[in-house]
């Protein structure tokens, strides 16, 4: 006598729920996990940051520079001379 297929067995249904498990597993750490999309969207606005603060640091010893080497002996700008006797005296 054949078979009677009324339900699907207790088998396919947890084999389903494995694969259901399993894809939202994997989905959910493709955009949470540490290599995921949020990571990396978080990542370039810290690299993004970090670059705007390197290229004011990078003007600011630019700027340095330049004082420095108007007080050298080679170089002796008289107004900057002046300016720092006054913060001095």
């Amino acid at each position: 006598m054949a078979k009677k297929r009324g339900r699907p067995t207790l088998g396919v249904a947890i084999y389903i729920g494995v694969l259901i498990f399993s894809g939202a597993y994997f989905v959910f750490i493709a955009i949470q996990g540490d290599y995921g999309i949020v990571r990396r969207i978080q990542l370039n606005d810290q690299a993004t940051q970090l670059r705007q603060e390197l290229a004011l640091l990078e003007e600011e010893v630019s700027a340095m520079r330049n004082k420095t080497q108007r007080l050298s002996e080679g170089f002796l700008d008289l107004d900057l001379l002046d300016e720092r006797a006054r913060t001095v005296l």
